[in-house]
């Protein structure tokens, strides 16, 4: 039995490194899937694979550190870029590109309100930024999108859609802080029955690994409960990838130009992945679990940002000496007006 849970959690591994290929795949997968089967009975393992996502993120997460005082500088330019801006910003271009649909744009404004994910703090590392602040970032972002979301959605789509929010309320509960409160409780009994080496070196991959199973479950759950709606309209792939596109190439320009004028390198980097990523699980969850048979309209939106999200993150990583400079090199002092 051991054998088998190391063969799957190396299997796991592996594909988490190889994310920019395994989110496509599973969404052709999940596809032929619900075209060849009929997949409503699916839709019980959205929470589920949710909180598979979300729980793992949590045990990893050093409270210490993200309660510690500094770069308050830093954290409330990345907030105020996430909620005072970046949501209406999503809001427009899906009122633009679907003003007559309203759940596909209740699928962009959902993708631009909940910022930051576990991928901000690993793509922040890749690059070399700072990963202390992006683990800031992920629970500050994380915690107030969720307590916004409902609030944003009623205000700004109330008058086209039925918003319940005290069932967004329910599922927000249900996916992030659960989560966090069972995350953090695993934490100290790790820490305490395995120490910090084994913890940090053995138990955090592992559970990084987890946390990719719960993304690729709850994608391939959405794409397959949609897959029929999209073989009958395949033209609306293209579509929904442009105005999706769009979001993400102002996003990084904005959250870039920021970056570069305000923040030193590394500050600059965990900015930017702390402004541009955005937590489409739970998105997702919101999405399939608060809005019904609509729902799955926004979850399509949804699945197409994490294609983009996650390609466009990983050729970020490989422009950063290009746009920040080189790692090491001596950095001039940015603007402080």
């Amino acid at each position: 039995m051991g054998n088998i849970i190391c063969k799957i959690e190396n299997v796991l591994m592996w594909v988490t490194k190889r994310l920019v290929m395994a989110i496509p795949v599973v969404m052709l997968i999940g596809f032929v899937w619900g075209n060849v089967f009929e997949s409503s009975v699916l839709k019980a393992g959205i929470i589920p694979m949710t909180i598979l996502m979300v729980y793992p993120m949590m045990v990893n997460l050093n409270m210490q550190k993200v309660l510690a005082i500094g770069d308050l500088r830093l954290q409330i330019a990345a907030q105020i870029l996430n909620f005072a801006l970046l949501p209406f910003v999503a809001l427009l271009i899906g009122k633009v590109f679907f003003g007559a649909q309203a759940y596909y744009v209740l699928g962009f404004l959902l993708a631009g309100l909940l910022p930051t994910s576990g991928m901000t703090i690993s793509w922040t590392g890749f690059a070399k930024g700072n990963v202390e602040a992006a683990v800031k970032m992920t629970v500050i972002g994380l915690t107030a999108g969720s307590f916004l979301t409902p609030v944003y959605i009623k205000w700004l789509l109330g008058a086209d859609i039925a918003v319940n929010v005290p069932d967004i309320i329910k599922q927000i509960m249900l996916v992030v802080f659960l989560p966090m409160l069972l995350g953090q409780l695993t934490r100290q009994y790790l820490l305490r029955k395995k120490g910090a080496e084994l913890f940090k070196t053995r138990i955090v991959p592992s559970l990084s690994s987890l946390s990719t199973a719960g993304v690729l479950g709850v994608i391939f759950i959405a794409i397959a409960l949609k897959a029929r709606a999209i073989w009958g309209h395949p033209g609306e792939i293209v579509t929904i990838l442009i105005p999706v596109i769009l979001l993400y190439v102002l996003n990084y320009m904005i959250s870039t130009l920021l970056a570069r004028k305000y923040f030193s390198r590394k500050d600059a980097i965990a900015f930017v992945y702390g402004t541009v990523m955005r937590n489409l699980s739970i998105a997702l969850a919101i999405a399939m679990n608060s809005f019904g048979a609509h729902g799955t309209d926004a979850a399509l939106v949804i699945c197409f940002a994490y294609i983009v999200q996650v390609q466009s993150a990983a050729w970020y990583v490989r422009l950063t000496d290009r746009v920040f400079g080189e790692s090491g090199v001596p950095e001039v002092s940015p603007a402080r007006n």
